[in-house]
């Protein structure tokens, strides 16, 4: 391990697609790894695929940090801008012979890796050009073939380094193939590119992914020819993985980081739900502040095993901190999320009502916008959800009977929360009001489960709530087999 204060970490990520799940937690380990030894972390954007990679996404990445609180101590480094850097580097392994230009398309190296499975034998570049002569090489030139880069790597021998999450990493020389490090584009591969910004940005730790565990042994190597001399150790991220225990993907919901801001989740609850995918404080606490984390995070509380996202957890732990917010706070998130929504029929007294009435409930602010629908949408357009109409009709007996005597009660009653309660006229009717309340939450709120219903009905307020039960009591009248006839 370096010293404290001496850490140097980056996030490094390719501007290919939004930031995603996997993408936000690495991100996340590092900062913490940082910020917990005093450290410095880098952001540095991949982006020598230049196809692949847009402007928008480079912005997008950066913003994504800022919405979870991970700031960062240098950058953005563009690799767009130090290319000449990685020419400089495969210049020097090509004069050292470490590297040797290769003449192969993509399509002769497959078909011949094929051939080789068939035949029994390992797949992988065959070194068909290791050893090209000075004619063999200017023939080929003339010939206006493509020309790639490609990495000697050792014919025996080991490579193998100490992770700090898995221990002792060994890979017989022989099973890697020699390497592209620049395409024929003359564009640097990620193996050359890492190895020369890792050594001049000085970093001292690399925190990633173990789908890039393989890879290590690769810019290890290219580290030695190049001549870099000083330590970097390297820890490699659980997998995270889906209810299925597959690789974790957009089949299994929402994996950009987009999706879950979107969605009303709030950040520093996002924060601390990524923190406990492979990691978890010594007293097995799951909610956290973003200084907890901090304090208590290392690599050696780090698992080995895939990390199952839970949607779930996720769920009750945003509804957490959902309640923790100050009630003028959440209010500010639902009128900005119901503003968007229906616009100026929001106003901030309603969104606080909502947030007194809801923050106990709601799992999300989205939810919660959700739940509060019926009370900001045009009344000629309200409609019940018609699953949920059906279904509660079809439960309800006496269901004309029991509208009737809640339609009489809030007609009449004084108008305050407490004299809404309309169980006591449905008791009344000999009927226990559990029964009929998905019915009447249909009725007034459109759907069978929403905001508590009392404080829904007052704060809808008499004239709008009578006449969605009116609505309702003809809806059950002018259907000849429903169960109230």
């Amino acid at each position: 391990m370096s010293d404290p204060g001496n850490v140097r970490v980056r996030f490094a990520p390719a501007p290919t697609g939004y930031l995603h799940v996997g993408g936000a937690r690495t991100a996340l380990f590092n900062w913490l790894y940082a910020r917990h030894h005093g450290g410095t972390f880098v952001l540095r954007i991949e982006d020598t695929d230049a196809a692949r990679s847009r402007g928008e996404w480079i912005v997008g990445i950066q913003d994504t940090l800022r919405w979870l609180g991970l700031d960062w101590d240098e950058g953005p480094y563009l690799q767009g801008d130090r290319l000449d850097r990685y020419a400089a580097a495969a210049g020097r392994l090509l004069q050292s012979g470490r590297a040797y230009e290769c003449f192969c398309t993509p399509e002769e190296v497959k078909a011949r890796g094929d051939a080789a499975m068939k035949a029994g034998r390992p797949p992988g570049y065959d070194g068909r050009c290791r050893d090209l002569t000075d004619a063999q090489r200017a023939e080929r030139v003339s010939e206006g073939r493509p020309r790639s880069v490609r990495f000697r790597t050792p014919d025996t021998g080991v490579s193998t380094f100490t992770d700090l999450v898995r221990g002792e990493v060994t890979v017989e020389w022989s099973t890697v193939s020699d390497f592209v490090i620049v395409r024929s584009d003359s564009s640097p591969v990620f193996f050359l590119a890492n190895a020369v910004d890792d050594a001049e940005m000085e970093i001292t730790h690399v925190i990633r992914g173990e789908d890039l565990l393989d890879s290590t042994h690769r810019v290890l190597a290219l580290r030695n020819a190049l001549g870099y001399t000083a330590p970097l150790e390297f820890g490699h991220l659980p997998l995270l993985v889906g209810a299925d225990r597959a690789k974790l993907s957009k089949r299994h919901g929402a994996v950009a980081l987009e999706d879950f801001r979107d969605r009303g989740y709030l950040p520093d609850a996002l924060v601390n739900y990524l923190a406990l995918l492979g990691w978890a404080p010594a007293d097995g606490r799951e909610v956290l502040t973003k200084d907890e984390v901090v304090a208590e995070f290392d690599l050696d509380r780090v698992t080995h095993s895939a990390a199952f996202f839970d949607y779930k957890k996720l769920d009750w732990l945003n509804g957490e901190y959902i309640r923790a917010l100050p009630l003028d706070g959440l209010a500010a998130q639902i009128f900005d999320a119901a503003t968007a929504r229906w616009g100026d029929r929001v106003d901030p007294a309603s969104a606080r009502e909502v947030a007194r009435i809801g923050q106990e409930r709601a799992a999300t602010i989205t939810a919660l916008v959700d739940m509060a629908e019926f009370l900001f949408v045009a009344d000629e357009e309200f409609t019940p959800d018609p699953i949920d109409w059906g279904d509660a009709l079809a439960k309800t007996e006496r269901a004309a009977a029991v509208l009737d005597a809640v339609i009489a009660h809030l007609e009449t009653c004084e108008w305050t929360v407490e004299l809404t309660d309309v169980r006591p006229p449905i008791e009344a009717l000999g009927i226990k009001p559990r029964k009929v309340m998905p019915l009447l939450y249909t009725a007034v709120e459109g759907r069978r489960s929403g905001l508590p219903l009392f404080d829904a009905i007052h704060l809808l307020g008499r004239q709008r709530s009578v006449a969605r039960l009116t609505a309702a009591r003809d809806r059950v009248g002018s259907d000849p087999e429903s169960p109230a006839s």
